[in-house]
């Protein structure tokens, strides 16, 4: 391990309790200390202590609109105020339609501080789907009060299908705030509804996750305790993460708003022609913090490793790097490894969280210098994980004040998602690191959905088996969806990644065919593909295949593709099928 960090952390503990049935029930020895009762009272509280503070910034041309603390706050005022005078409250929430703003920011803080709940809605809805379903399925469900959207003319289709029209944001910050916005934001407090967020959905309609103020702010107050360093300096972050998903919108936003902090929205994104926009950002805005999604790091490593200037301000003032521990492939944890120790001396810190939309997000967290990727930590103070058998692994199930208490206008959903003692089922599993060391942390182990049963009766667990071929393909495979359901060899379909457009396809076939090889020889029959099937069509976001941070969706491609399913596994094997070792 060549990484080392001066961060104050708190102490790597956790109390076990051990179930005659086997279950085991994590806790953290920590109390979860006082929180505040909502949102609003961070953005009031930096207004007073740091008015002039940059607070939220983004892109103006070759320059930056920079908003304070103090303006914010006043700008979040006048539109709670405009929204009460339009009639919206509890039962009325505002939809957005649109990317990371600045704009968007005071919106949803406006919205918050007035008592009225936000429902940031995917732009891919709007934007890359083609009969716009599951927007109108979500307006359905979500009767909003008022529409907003930072780019009309972009958004129009999608407004037309759901029969709805924007308000303009100057519209919303005409009349200045009185005593009707103060009054209302007295009335706030823990159990009010915040946001509304919709998960990714598999098929048909997704669900809207009510987000209270509590989840929040108690979210917050368990990583203060857990990464004490968020308090030691002003922290700085160039995000692009969407603020209609949880990653984005509760826990980077959030960690800046509470700590005083400073974001910079990053109108990049983990593609081709928008990551060079990053970069560009990265380049003038050195972050104290970065967050990213596997995707999102095997696009700007290259970047990073030919350009210094980049790299060099990248890495100045950079403290930590956070990732999705579940899929970030070791090659990339290797990668930035290598150049945190040229940049920075090895000090630097890398770690992970680990939760869901149901959980605000943050359910575990690493608070300790880890060596390799996957490791997700030990539970936050005040968050019960409970660990429940299930066929050879163990479910995890969670508990806590950043549980969300349901979703939205779906008490049928509501009652199957939480089990007899009040843990809300997330269906992810997870093992120790360590079993004799607890401590250590846990490690995400799959979707007890995903896996599945060769017809050995072998368990191939798909989330394991899916980061060993991407590290093993590196760099030509972006993502893959393990195949295998009741067949006798696992096989998987395959994204490509950019890169792979540099290579002559029978030295691509070459390159996968290698990396099936290298896996054959660790051994294991369910712990790695034998046959490869490259697919030609990107994943679909309107048949729930690919989210916008850029997540495939085993199920729904297994289910769209069962074609390619049975093609990869027909016997004989179809020309483009690759197996281990054959290149043509």
């Amino acid at each position: 391990m060549n990484l080392h960090s001066r961060l104050r952390f708190a102490p790597a503990t956790v109390n076990v309790e051990r179930r005659a049935d086997g279950t085991l029930v994590l806790r953290s020895p920590q109390a979860l200390g006082a929180y505040e009762r909502s949102v609003g009272e961070w953005l009031v509280r930096w207004a007073r202590e740091a008015p002039g503070r940059v607070f939220l910034a983004e892109r103006d041309g070759e320059t930056w609109r920079r908003v304070s603390y103090a303006q914010a706050l006043a700008a979040a005022r006048r539109i709670g105020q405009a929204l009460l005078e339009r009639g919206l409250g509890p039962g009325k929430p505002v939809a957005i339609l649109a990317d990371n703003s600045v704009d968007h920011g005071l919106l949803a803080l406006g919205a918050m501080h007035a008592g009225v709940p936000v429902a940031p809605i995917s732009p891919a809805y709007s934007l890359m789907s083609k009969d716009f379903a599951k927007l109108k399925q979500i307006f359905a469900l979500l009767k909003p009060g008022l529409v907003w959207t930072g780019d009309s003319p972009r958004f129009a289709p999608a407004l037309a299908a759901v029969g709805a029209e924007a308000t303009p944001m100057a519209t919303l910050l005409e009349k200045d705030a009185g005593a009707r916005v103060d009054e209302a934001f007295a009335r706030v407090g823990p159990e009010s509804v915040a946001k509304i967020l919709f998960t990714s959905g598999s098929t048909g309609l997704p669900k809207g996750v009510i987000n209270t103020q509590r989840m929040l702010v108690a979210n917050q107050q368990m990583l203060a305790q857990v990464w004490p360093f968020l308090e030691d300096r002003v922290q700085t972050i160039v995000d692009w993460l969407p603020w209609n998903h949880t990653f984005g919108g509760n826990f980077c936003f959030n960690v800046v708003l509470r700590n005083g902090g400073s974001l910079y929205v990053d109108g990049g994104k983990p593609a081709p022609g928008l990551i060079e926009v990053t970069a560009k950002n990265l380049a003038e805005i050195s972050p104290t913090l970065y967050f990213n999604v596997p995707r999102g790091f095997d696009l700007l490593m290259p970047m990073l490793e030919a350009d210094a200037a980049l790299r060099r301000n990248f890495f100045r003032d950079l403290d930590m790097v956070f990732y999705a521990g579940a899929a970030l492939p070791q090659n990339l944890w290797e990668r930035l490894e290598k150049l945190a120790i040229a940049e920075k001396n090895g000090e630097l810190a890398m770690i992970s969280s680990w939760g869901s939309t149901e959980t605000a997000p943050s359910a575990a967290a690493v608070h300790y210098l880890i060596e390799r990727a996957g490791v997700i930590g030990l539970p936050n103070p005040g968050c019960e994980l409970k660990l429940v058998p299930s066929a050879d692994k163990l479910e995890v199930r969670v508990r806590g004040p950043n549980v969300t208490p349901g979703y939205y206008r779906r008490e049928d959903l509501t009652r199957e998602a939480f089990d007899e003692e009040g843990y809300y089922r997330i269906g992810d599993a997870m093992k120790f690191d360590d079993p004799a060391r607890p401590e250590k942390g846990l490690v995400f182990d799959g979707r007890v959905a995903e896996d599945f049963k060769l017809t050995s009766g072998t368990w191939v667990h798909v989330g394991a088996v899916r980061v060993k071929l991407i590290a093993a393909g590196n760099p030509v495979i972006q993502d893959a969806v393990i195949t295998g359901h009741d067949r006798n060899e696992v096989g998987a379909l395959v994204f490509l990644s950019p890169a792979a457009k540099d290579l002559a396809p029978q030295a691509l076939r070459a390159k996968i065919a290698g990396a099936l090889k290298t896996l054959a020889a660790e051994g294991g029959s369910s712990m790695h593909p034998t046959r490869a099937l490259v697919l030609e069509e990107p994943p679909s976001i309107d048949a729930g295949e690919i989210t916008d941070k850029g997540y495939i969706n085993q199920r729904a491609v297994l289910e769209r593709r069962a074609a390619l399913v049975e093609t990869l596994h027909a016997q004989p094997a179809n020309p483009a099928v690759i197996a281990a070792g054959t290149a043509s």
